[in-house]
């Protein structure tokens, strides 16, 4: 069994992860998800404990959070479908970082 592996996604993070070509894309996943699932105004912090394999993550699951409503969960799972992940295998937690406005 692999140990857990600790990404430090959040906004900044997940950007570091993406080539500059594909990082508006990204942003603009992000945007999206956000504006389909929460408050763009509220700040909220999830923690996802996610499969990584293949360059992406699946299996998500919400394992904490200070967010105000249920949408911010829903969005950082959102978020996670377009975070690359390159070659990283394995269960990772995954810190979504939502600022507010």
């Amino acid at each position: 069994m692999k140990y857990p592996t600790l990404i430090a996604a959040g906004f900044a993070g997940a950007l570091a992860f993406a080539g500059s070509a594909s990082a508006a894309g990204l942003q603009a996943q992000i945007d999206s998800c956000l504006t389909k699932h929460a408050n763009t105004q509220q700040a909220a912090n999830v923690m996802l404990e996610c499969t990584a394999a293949d360059g992406k993550l699946s299996a998500c699951k919400v394992v904490e959070s200070n967010a105000p409503s249920k949408g911010f969960e829903t969005a950082a799972m959102c978020v996670a479908q377009a975070l690359p992940m390159g070659g990283k295998t394995g269960t990772i937690r995954v810190p979504v970082r939502f600022p507010g406005a």
